[in-house]
């Protein structure tokens, strides 16, 4: 990689580092304050976490990511001429499409905090391929110059040492060693892991048929003989699949007592849904979005579809352009490129809303209609490039002049 020049401060590879893995916090056992595992994999297939990872990366995969080329008048224009266009807009590599490659990276990042995908460079000085990888399979390493080093582990065996300009690193947030990003799920790993705990109680409670733990109890002692042809017969009753398994008739002075809280009573249903609004608030994805409808509303949904693109998607789609525009672009041409994702689309509204929208930008003169049927994916028209000026209005200074002479 020196050959583009651009590689300063190069290091050799057996440079002496200090090494930092966020997946041994998981192979030494790291615990919750209640006692339990919280497992990356485990938590992510919740259901609603899965929903908030799902919404997350696919809208984010899906707007477009674009390379853009600074004019001199201070604009943009798409630099569709380098290899990186294709590559964030198309195809990725040559089996991942670039939506594959975006999904990946930013489902990773939601679930370890940590996204990394391999660059690989042109004789040119030009990224033209970035292939993710498993962040389970990812080793960093900082220098003693400050750099980053990184050593990637092949599951048929083998370890592939890469430098920091060949590797995408995103990072959820920056942890203390400021090379490392924090999950948000070990962050909140208190609120997985009772949400997890929630999920066995009702699994265990379905794989019983939800049948009651109790005690029968009698007045007086029947020995072992009569107690073991009590629970024989009970098993039997209960067990079995006739309409009337759930009656039972108890004689002898016999009184059922029950060891387990219901639902109702433990209030069970209510706290799962409380974890499953907590759930949404570490992912700070709307709960109507992610399919709790509870407290929906027509107004409050389009409201909380609204606030997804900008208290969520925003942030995180700016997280990952800076990312993007240190390690895809090279220092000597980072003042002229720049990539950014297009969220305009899903602010865009209702066709109401729009065409009202456009009707404003256009009258008012700063939307031309070749503009407006480009967003609507229409082809442009003969001198759709015009804008229009309101006739009554004029500049400050001719105004007031206007009133002298009266």
């Amino acid at each position: 990689m020196n050959i583009f020049g651009w590689f300063s401060n190069a290091e050799k590879r057996s440079e002496t580092i200090n090494s930092s893995d966020p997946y041994l916090a998981e192979f030494f056992g790291h615990r919750s304050g209640t006692g339990s595992f919280v497992d990356t994999d485990r938590a992510s297939g919740l259901a609603t976490a899965q929903a908030c990872i799902s919404i997350v990366s696919q809208a984010l995969a899906s707007v477009p990511l674009n390379l853009y080329r600074r004019t001199e008048n201070g604009g943009r224009e798409k630099a569709t001429d380098r290899p990186l266009f294709s590559t964030l807009h198309d195809m990725a590599n040559e089996t991942l499409t670039a939506f594959e490659a975006r999904e990946w990276l930013v489902a990773s990042l939601m679930m370890t905090g940590n996204a990394y995908a391999k660059i690989d460079w042109n004789g040119r000085g030009q990224a033209y391929n970035i292939t993710p990888l498993d962040p389970g399979n990812v080793t960093v390493e900082k220098l003693e110059s400050g750099r980053l080093r990184y050593r990637v582990s092949n599951p048929m065996g083998g370890v592939q040492i890469l430098i920091q300009e060949e590797m995408l690193h995103l990072r959820y947030r920056l942890g203390k060693d400021g090379v490392m990003g924090l999950s948000p799920i070990h962050l909140a790993r208190e609120t997985f892991n009772l949400a997890l705990c929630q999920q066995d109680t009702a699994g265990k409670q379905a794989t019983k048929s939800f049948r009651p733990e109790g005690a029968l109890v009698f007045p007086n002692s029947i020995g072992a003989t009569g107690k073991e042809a009590a629970l024989e017969n009970l098993g039997k009753k209960i067990e079995s699949q006739s309409s009337t398994s759930g009656v039972l008739v108890l004689d002898g002075g016999a009184d059922w007592k029950n060891f387990s809280f219901s639902s109702r009573d433990a209030e069970f249903l209510e706290s799962r849904k409380l974890t499953n609004l907590d759930v949404c608030r570490v992912f700070g994805v709307p709960p109507t979005v992610a399919g709790i409808t509870d407290n929906a509303t027509y107004s409050n949904t389009d409201q909380e579809s609204r606030a997804l693109v900008v208290r969520c998607l925003a942030p995180m789609a700016k997280r990952i352009e800076q990312a993007m525009n240190a390690a895809l672009l090279p220092p000597n041409i980072i003042k002229q490129l720049f990539i950014e994702h297009d969220l305009a689309g899903l602010l865009r509204g209702d066709m109401k809303s729009r065409y009202e929208g456009y009707k404003i930008g256009r009258e008012w003169g700063w939307l031309s209609p070749n503009e407006i049927r480009g967003w609507e994916n229409l082809k442009d028209i003969e001198g759709g490039d015009e804008y229009l000026s309101p006739l009554n209005m004029t500049s400050l200074g001719e105004r007031t002049s206007e009133s002298d002479e009266q």
